[in-house]
């Protein structure tokens, strides 16, 4: 079959190939364990390849695109409903390079090898899937196979407390797909019990005495993967406990899962529902944002700083949503983006290049060992993954949150300004992992126990490499995903959202 990857109605195959993969790496012989990587390595490139030949090729224009739609469960009317739009392109392109570079950094496991890169396929396939789903059933069917391989991830291959970080986050995860489940159904019933479409049910006029209650309902349901505070404390702990790969992938998509959600479902069906509940959820996301970045200026474990950050920057994708504003919401799609590669970059240095080699994550440990003369490469990337976490400009990270404070400040001057300070909060903790991490003691020697480390491999920099270069050509030239984004957003599906902004206007 000639597979054109340009061809829009190919994005499908992103699902397919990664369940298909996942098969292929468990028909490996055993003992193969790098013909298990190169299966697992194509399947990633196969499916950023078709995400970027669609990209290429398609010309935005804010109406879905089908790519199938069949019949699955008739009696409820649930369909197998492929689609997209430029916001799911933008998160498919994501998951591609957070797949690729999470294989290049999984290239040193030994431990099962086969088992791990199945499980990190299923995990890719779901995520594609719940970002092509326009079934509200389909989505969380998706949404729910992905909880089964995050668990076994951690819990196999992980580290500190592995056991209890996994179980901690499939709870939380269970939890909020609780929640989800009964506002879906809810929303089925209401809307006359014959189809879980989202487009249809994006268009039902729910009372608005329905959205007041389903709205919370669903959006703190998906928001608890988000990382929303107070329910983010699963997030610092799976990211600790998890192996490299997996913390690049809960940090760098999964949370985007629940953002997505709570743009693609609770906003969509329920916008007069955010309208009654716009500034309870803007403050969880302004405290998300300080609290983050507050706890993460006083962590010893060098993981934990990222861990945090990753709630704090969490909050402005929330922020963003919450503002109702054209810009704001422009911003919180871009910021998925721009913290998926960015925190899957810093992740990478910290428990692939640093904590693999010197099997310590405490700065105490790491202050005398001066790795920036032992490890140049992995210092030199996290001061270029630090300082895009920072927001300096030509990164990807300033643009997204320019606009979400944009959008903040039209919306809520003052928490807009509060949002402001764990910014500057985010420069102080990201300095001083930098200081402890890497230029801890400038008289020190390095340690003659701790030499040599091994060197920084060649697959480490080909995947450091992409995430650099996904956060600098979006930064250097943000309508690359500008021009995906802005359309889809003036799109049918968000006819409802666009009616109670200010004016009505987009």
């Amino acid at each position: 079959m000639n597979m054109d990857p340009s061809e829009p109605n190919l994005l499908a195959w992103t699902i397919y190939l990664s369940f298909l993969g996942a098969l292929g790496v468990m028909c490996v012989p055993r003992g193969k364990a790098r013909a298990a990587r190169i299966v697992a390595l194509g399947t990633a490139l196969a499916g950023l390849g078709i995400g970027l030949g669609v990209a290429v090729d398609w010309s935005p224009a804010p109406e879905l695109v089908p790519l199938v739609n069949v019949e699955w469960v008739q009696a409820l009317g649930i369909r197998f409903h492929l689609g997209f739009d430029g916001i799911s392109l933008t998160l498919v392109l994501l998951t591609g390079i957070a797949a690729v570079a999470g294989v290049l950094f999984s290239w040193n496991i030994e431990h099962r090898t086969k088992e791990f890169f199945a499980f990190f396929l299923v995990l890719i396939g779901a995520v594609y899937g719940v970002f092509l789903s326009f079934d509200l059933f389909l989505l969380f069917v998706f949404y729910e196979i992905a909880i089964i391989p995050k668990y076994f991830l951690i819990a196999i291959w992980g580290s500190t407390r592995k056991e209890y970080g996994a179980m901690k986050l499939a709870l939380y995860s269970l939890v909020g797909s609780g929640m989800v489940l009964i506002g879906m159904i809810a929303a089925w019933a209401v809307a006359g019990g014959q189809t879980f479409d989202l487009v249809s049910l994006g268009q039902h006029p729910f009372p608005v005495a329905f959205q007041k209650w389903a709205f919370p309902l669903v959006f703190v349901g998906f928001a608890i993967l988000a990382g929303l505070w107070p329910f983010h404390t699963w997030a610092p702990t799976g990211h600790v406990a998890a192996p490299t790969a997996a913390s690049m992938l809960l940090a760098g998509v999964i949370m985007k899962l629940g953002a997505y959600g709570c743009l693609r479902v609770a906003m969509v069906l329920f916008p007069q529902g955010l309208l009654l509940w716009q500034h309870e959820v803007a403050l969880l996301a302004v405290i998300g944002i300080v609290y983050g970045a507050s706890v993460a200026l006083v962590q010893k474990d060098f993981k934990f700083v990222i861990g945090y950050s990753s709630v704090s920057h969490m909050g402005f994708v929330l922020l963003g949503l919450a503002t109702l504003d054209a810009v704001g919401l422009t911003g919180a799609v871009l910021q998925m983006f721009s913290h998926g590669v960015i925190a899957g970059l810093l992740f990478a240095v910290v428990g692939r290049m640093v904590y693999d080699r010197t099997h310590t994550r405490d700065f105490a440990d790491l202050e005398g060992m001066r790795l920036d003369k032992m490890l140049p490469f992995a210092a030199v990337t996290f001061v270029i993954a630090g300082v895009a976490s920072m927001g300096l400009p030509g990164f990807s990270g300033f643009v997204a949150e320019l606009q979400v404070l944009i959008g903040a400040w039209n919306a809520f001057p003052t928490l807009a300004v509060i949002a402001g300070v764990g910014i500057l909060v985010g420069v102080a903790y990201t300095l001083r992992a930098v200081h402890h991490a890497f230029f801890g003691d400038a008289d020190a020697a390095p340690p003659a126990e701790s030499m040599p480390l091994p060197p920084i491999s060649v697959p480490e920099r080909m995947g450091a490499a992409l995430l650099i270069l996904a956060t600098l050509a979006v930064g250097l030239y943000p309508r690359l995903l500008l021009d995906f984004i802005d359309p889809a957003l003036r799109g049918p599906m968000f006819d409802g959202l666009r009616a109670v902004m200010k004016g009505g206007t987009w």
